[in-house]
């Protein structure tokens, strides 16, 4: 069963304070309305389960609105209001893209919402079976929260459940055998007062999004909890929990075992699309962190028979989160957490510290290097663009001087077979034709994350992809 949280047997006393902890080994904070937090759970049980654990689990409840912006659906599934900016409306469209492959993956429904929905009421529900979970019944394994998780996760996605609706909550309630008596009062007021107190005191303590891991026992020097977030991380967070030493597991959605060809072509959006199985056209950007880090799981994946097909684009550079500001509302300041995380996470996973996570130099000239190998020597591609990466992230080269480009062309093609005046000229006129396309490729595909790599017409956008990736190259699919 999970971990009983600081309320009292008769719910008179709530102290949110003891929320800073746990007794469990891992802490796992979700919300009703993310789809990510979804598609988590299973993964997670599976984890923990092999590990022999178990978990805090708590809700963590979004503020989408404050840093994606709102929209709401009309009867006919047209947008009826919405304050997106066209790059957020990207963000969300290609979240739940992504998010339904791997739900056809494990053949599970994900609808989008027509609304951005106030899932308090639920998150309640599971204070209250948190806060009676010593009356479950010891000869049922799975306990009242995680059969909650179930009963409100699986119609709430497939839009058949009114997560606002106090009666449905406890209907779920009832359904699961819990107790149903006291929870309306509950959920009116000590147990709202309590949530409101949870809620405001998880984002205060760097929790900004779902599905968000904390390890208890993984305490550094600074006395925060060790902080994840998304399942990706799912392999390195089982790693810390049994106490592997190093090399850590890198970032990766991981599939469930004995996954068949057939769950693979449901969760592919054009299944039986035509394509070269051999290559996989990959989408990066020297200055982006994302795209150095991603460099050994791609050449992983060339080691297990695929070639890779490197196409240049301008990524936006990372941006440096603002200062901390005492009259920073909770926009701004989860913009301020959330760009802090993502630094730190980088240099989590770097095999080495990183200078400068928000390099925004000119690649013009490292990517028509790129350009100018694959039309003379196509098969030293791989080599350069690691001479590129370990030049700028680990030498600070300036890759932006046409004598440190020229240089590295020298080093992969050898002395004898450099043609340095080809070079030189290439860069004065087909090579910035040729660079203008390739952008203009990338543009009209509408990449916009670095890495990303495509199965025909379908985006993966991250490192974290390739498992799913290499399973469907390897069938076909």
């Amino acid at each position: 069963m999970d971990t009983l949280i600081p309320l009292t047997a008769t719910g008179q006393s709530l102290d949110v304070h003891q929320l800073a902890t746990s007794p469990a080994p891992l802490i796992v904070h979700i919300d009703f309305k993310s789809p990510y937090a979804f598609l988590a759970i299973e993964p997670t049980r599976q984890m923990l389960a092999e590990l022999g654990l178990q978990a805090d689990w708590r809700p963590f409840v979004l503020d989408i609105g404050s840093y994606l912006g709102t929209a709401k659906l009309a009867k006919d599934g047209k947008v009826e209001t919405q304050n997106r900016s066209q790059e957020q409306w990207s963000g969300v469209k290609y979240a739940y893209f992504d998010c339904r492959r791997y739900a056809n993956l494990v053949d599970l429904t994900i609808r989008g919402t027509v609304k951005i929905w106030d899932t308090n009421l639920p998150a309640m529900g599971m204070w209250w079976l948190k806060r009676h979970e010593s009356l479950a019944s010891q000869n049922d394994p799975k306990g009242w929260l995680q059969r909650y998780l179930d009963a409100v996760y699986l119609p709430f996605w497939r839009r058949q459940f009114d997560a606002e609706d106090l009666d449905a909550i406890v209907a779920v309630l009832a359904q699961i055998g819990a107790p149903t008596e006291g929870f309306a009062a509950f959920a009116q007021g000590d147990g709202a007062a309590f949530n409101d107190k949870a809620q405001a005191s998880t984002f205060d303590r760097g929790v900004y999004g779902v599905p968000t891991y904390q390890l208890p026992e993984h305490i550094g020097d600074t006395g925060k909890l060790e902080q994840f977030f998304g399942r990706e991380h799912l392999p390195r967070i089982a790693a810390l929990l049994s106490n592997q030493q190093e090399p850590l597991p890198d970032v990766a959605y991981t599939l469930p075992s004995g996954l068949q060809r057939a769950a693979l072509e449901q969760c592919a959006s054009q299944p039986g699309i035509t394509q070269n199985q051999h290559t996989l056209p990959v989408y990066f950007d020297f200055k982006s962190p994302n795209s150095y880090l991603a460099l050994p799981a791609l050449m992983a994946a060339r080691a297990q028979g695929l070639s890779l097909s490197w196409h240049p684009f301008e990524h936006k550079p990372l941006n440096k989160p603002a200062a901390y500001a005492q009259d920073e509302d909770r926009a701004a300041r989860h913009r301020r957490v959330r760009g802090e995380y993502i630094a730190a996470d980088i240099q989590r996973y770097a095999p080495h510290p990183l200078q400068n996570i928000y390099l925004d130099g000119d690649c013009a000239l490292a990517n028509m290097g790129l350009l100018w190998l694959s039309e003379i020597a196509p098969d030293h591609l791989d080599d350069y663009v690691q001479r590129v990466f370990t030049g700028l992230w680990q030498e600070q080269a300036d890759i932006a001087v046409l004598s440190t480009i020229t240089e590295l062309l020298r080093l992969t093609l050898g002395a004898r077979s450099f043609a340095e005046a080809d070079w030189t000229a290439y860069t004065q006129g087909p090579g910035l034709a040729a660079l203008s396309a390739a952008y203009e490729e990338a543009k009209t595909r509408g990449v916009s994350y670095a890495p990303t790599v495509y199965l025909g017409d379908e985006p993966f956008q991250g490192r974290a992809q390739l498992p799913l990736v290499l399973a469907r190259y390897k069938v076909g699919v």
